[in-house]
């Protein structure tokens, strides 16, 4: 008798975008449509998440500050498991995958495990989110260069992120409202001037977004002032006074300062 074989899976790191569903991509909602298992990020907008069939399996892996449903070694066991089972997987991740998305780490996984592995990319949340806010993260005017990083990282005064901000540069900032003072300390004393404009944007790209402007100096007291809640993006640059945006201005005298840039 010949031996039946197992059908071939395959694993799939989508990105789902900032959050609106409709910037999803059209492979990307082909490919929610046509999984056996989804295993999504809290990240996720629920717009996205309505698009999976009601048959199809999920799994939530969401993460939190300090909080983890499921540790990364254990969801890329999970995603080789599942894939090798035959299931067509659908690993969703907010925003692109391979922009703090740990994408990199779960396509290593599926290296070594020998499995099929595509990455489709998504929209990452700098780009969905300065676009909802008019915000252009380069302009002829104001900046020739865009740097993303990582606010919540270990020994954040250790990262060198000299040049990162200052003139003719803008500066992103994921996951950065927990340390916002530290990172506003850490930027001035690496030069970067404490007038320099920023930009916290809330909630990007969904219908409760909230865009708020003040000057590097301040941004530590905005975030506590206004209650920002994450998830949230800050933009350093120039750039970041072209958005539209409320001003939330705080500190004695900075009103001023920020008139400069209107």
């Amino acid at each position: 008798m010949e031996k039946t074989l197992p059908p071939a899976g395959k694993l799939w790191l989508v990105g789902a975008g900032p959050g609106d569903p409709d910037l999803l991509t059209l492979r990307a909602a082909r490919l929610l449509a046509s999984a056996d298992l989804v295993v999504h990020d809290g990240l996720v907008g629920d717009g996205v998440l309505a698009l999976i069939p009601a048959h199809v399996e999920r799994i939530s892996v969401a993460k939190q500050r300090s909080r983890h449903t499921m540790k990364q070694e254990l969801i890329n066991e999970l995603l080789v498991r599942e894939t090798l089972a035959g299931k067509q997987v659908v690993r969703l991740k907010g925003g692109d995958p391979f922009i703090f998305g740990r994408g990199g780490e779960e396509l290593d996984a599926a290296r070594e495990a020998g499995i099929a592995c595509e990455v489709v990319p998504g929209i990452t949340a700098a780009a969905g989110c300065a676009a909802q806010a008019g915000l252009p993260l380069t302009h002829r005017e104001d900046a020739s260069a865009v740097s993303f990083v990582a606010g919540q990282c270990k020994d954040l005064s250790d990262q060198d992120w000299s040049g990162l901000a200052g003139h003719g540069r803008t500066l992103v900032i994921y996951m950065g409202l927990a340390s916002a003072n530290a990172i506003a300390d850490k930027l001035i004393a690496d030069g970067v001037s404490p007038d320099l404009p920023v930009a916290v944007i809330e909630r990007g790209t969904t219908k409760d977004a909230r865009v708020l402007r003040t000057l590097l100096t301040d941004l530590g007291d905005l975030v506590v002032r206004e209650k920002v809640a994450s998830p949230a993006l800050i933009v350093v640059g120039k750039v970041a006074a072209r958005a539209d945006a409320l001003d939330c201005l705080g500190a004695p005298g900075i009103t001023e300062i920020m008139g400069n840039f209107a």
